[in-house]
């Protein structure tokens, strides 16, 4: 489940002596850790390793884990937790995409995600469609081999497209306040209508878009969400983002499309297939991917690994709301 802002957890969570495990811990995490757990009387056990089942028995004596979203984590690895009498995992993202919840649940963990900053995300989107449209990756790189031209492609101005967003959550909530200003058409799609944006299908809705971007959680009903026939009714020349989940869009019907110039671009903070690339360094060896390179051949794709979430401030809620978590959970239990 979610959970409120950081704040509002910190000020109700009670303050309990109790020790929880953390997994996959970046070196940025474990400063937050070490700062935040101690002034709500928890004692983390850290470990930079991402969860396995050879690994799981770090949490023994903890009913409580924590854990990162970079790394899948296997049903083995669950049951391994369960059987060191772990009954609580809070992942540090707001997807489950990477753990089998419903797995979880037939071994007795409880599974919870967290809350997070939504400006950092809605910001990195806004920043990537603006590069999009005024071909931002051209631009720079021919600046920095000396090519001080203008480039043959004109940019669009934002108040002259039309932007649908799909997914209107806190993240593509704030998404659309922001677009708001910039004087562009917006609509909307969302099986769950949560703002007062203008709403429509959503095979309108890729008819309707200069730019469509992407804010809806990974489900087995989302994957491939733009999928090749949806892809085929996008406007010719449309832009696609994605900072949501890799896998909503058919990948290989993405590359194609823009490889075939049936698209004007595409800019992606998530990509399907990025588990074991992005987050490591991979400038000395190769890139098994062949869909990456595809798609980072292309002049008008712009590809970051996964960072739209990743400011300061999103960081703090993540670890604060971790703990929270564990703290909400060993309450419940305290009073059952």
């Amino acid at each position: 489940m979610n959970y409120g802002e950081p704040a509002e957890l910190l000020a109700s969570a009670p303050l309990l002596t109790t020790g929880i495990t953390v997994f996959g811990c970046e070196p940025d995490e474990e400063l937050l850790f070490h700062e935040l757990a101690p002034r709500l009387g928890v004692l983390p056990n850290i470990t930079k390793a991402p969860l396995t089942e050879a690994n799981a028995d770090l949490a023994f004596g903890n009913r409580c884990v924590s854990i990162g979203h970079k790394h899948p984590v296997t049903n083995d690895a669950l049951r391994a937790l369960s059987q060191a009498g772990v009954e609580y995992v809070s992942t540090r993202s707001i997807g489950f995409n990477h753990l089998d919840v419903d797995y979880a649940a037939s071994v007795g963990i409880e599974v919870g995600n967290v809350a997070y900053s939504p400006d950092s995300v809605a910001d990195y989107t806004l920043m990537l469609i603006l590069m999009a449209i005024r071909n931002a990756k051209s631009v720079i790189r021919r600046a920095d081999i000396h090519d001080y031209r203008l480039s043959d492609v004109r940019g669009r101005e934002l108040r002259d497209l039309t932007v649908g967003v799909v997914g209107t959550g806190r993240i593509g909530a704030a998404v659309l306040d922001r677009l708001r200003g910039f004087g562009c058409r917006v609509v909307a799609f969302d099986n769950r209508p949560k703002t007062s944006a203008d709403y429509v299908a959503f095979d309108d809705l890729l008819e309707l878009s200069d730019i469509v971007t992407l804010h809806t959680p990974l489900t087995a009903e989302t994957h491939h969400l733009l999928s090749r026939r949806r892809i085929a009714q996008l406007r010719r020349g449309a832009f696609v983002v994605n900072t949501g989940r890799g896998a909503l869009i058919d990948t290989e019907a993405l590359a194609d499309a823009l490889e075939e110039s049936r698209l004007g671009g595409a800019a992606l903070d998530v990509l399907e297939g990025e588990e074991g690339i992005f987050y490591a360094d991979h400038s000395n060896r190769p890139i098994e991917s062949t869909l990456l390179l595809r798609l980072q051949a292309l002049p008008n794709v712009l590809i970051s690994p996964h960072t739209a979430y990743y400011t300061d401030r999103a960081l703090r809620d993540m670890v604060e709301n971790s703990l929270a978590n564990c703290l909400n959970f060993e309450s419940r239990k305290h009073h059952e």
